[in-house]
């Protein structure tokens, strides 16, 4: 009797296992932890380090340490998702080119790969600094109830993936010891609820919702006005933030009035290339390959590095003419 990996899906194109390589096997194992994503960890989990008045080498150790705990945790959560989702994602029209979807990385090599992230995970956990393994098990307990219902629940799903980034900035703040900062943690989940929003309306368009059954409580117009209203949030939030609990001494104004222009054309352009482009499906690509946002996010960057520099080291506005 063939095992169940094994038998084909009703309506499912036929996927025929392909002769690996081990060079390719190698680079199908790396594809399955999701490379290009654990730029959400080494960017999200180092914010509370702008808070940071000094930075030590201790501090930068531990903020080290977090970025690996999280990039593991993740991977272990994406290979594992794909295992779970196999059958499903072999009736999607690019998701079944995955490595386990498509016959290419065999289900028990899957779950040893599986097994050893989260074996690495452990022995950081184990010798890291002591109580600093909450938010990051946080992680791992949130995406088990993921896999096993809340995927399936219209709302609660995008709301437990943006939460997922919350507790990234939250083991940020652990391994920097500072006081956590209720506005930007707002900031952070309505900005990744907005990303998720969009992508959830984009595989509304390409596919409708037989790929993802939580789908079937949304609608395109649905998706659109709870974009507007993510977007209201974060670009609210994250101003209020830089006005009031940035450390940015008596700058704050200053960084929320110069802010709020560059503020509002990122989300613009976002809502542009979104709506418009429907280039919503893989948000890390997109606001990583569009020249306009890294250009403007750049840009915003020097601005508020400078500020954060004049209130940091008074000497400097000094200088000024």
């Amino acid at each position: 009797m063939p095992a169940v990996d094994s038998l084909p899906v009703a309506g499912a194109p036929a996927v025929a296992p392909v002769p690996a390589t081990r060079p390719r096997l190698l680079r199908d194992l790396i594809q399955l932890s999701r490379p290009t994503h654990w730029v959400k960890s080494l960017l999200v989990v180092p914010v509370p380090l702008l808070e940071t008045p000094v930075w030590t080498v201790d501090i930068l150790v531990r903020l080290g340490w977090a970025v690996g705990v999280f990039v593991l945790a993740s991977s272990a959560v994406y290979v594992g998702n794909d295992l779970a989702d196999r059958q499903r994602d072999r009736n999607h029209p690019v998701k079944r080119h995955r490595p386990i979807a498509a016959g290419r990385v065999p289900v028990p090599l899957a779950w040893l790969y599986c097994a050893l992230l989260l074996g690495a995970l452990a022995w950081l956990l184990l010798t890291g600094p002591p109580g600093h393994a909450g938010p990051v098990l946080g992680y791992l307990v949130l995406n088990v109830a993921y896999s096993r219902g809340l995927k399936h629940v219209p709302l609660v799903e995008a709301g437990a993936v943006a939460l997922g980034f919350v507790l990234r900035v939250a083991q940020g703040y652990l391994a920097t010891g500072g006081a956590v900062s209720g506005w930007l943690l707002v900031t952070v989940f309505a900005g990744c609820l907005l990303l998720v929003i969009g992508k959830r309306r984009q595989e509304l368009l390409d596919s409708g919702p037989a790929h993802r059954p939580a789908l079937r409580g949304y609608t395109v117009e649905l998706a659109g006005h709870l974009v507007q209203l993510t977007s209201v949030l974060a670009v609210t939030a994250g101003l209020v933030y830089l006005r009031t609990e940035a450390p940015l001494a008596g700058y704050g104004e200053a960084a929320m009035l110069l802010s709020t222009p560059i503020v509002l054309y990122l989300t613009s352009r976002y809502l542009q290339l979104a709506l418009v482009g429907r280039a919503a499906g893989d948000p890390v690509r997109l606001l990583l390959r569009d020249r306009a946002v890294l250009v403007t996010g750049l840009l915003w960057g020097v601005l508020l590095a400078g500020l954060l520099a004049a209130a940091r080291i008074p000497a400097l506005t000094a200088l000024l003419p």
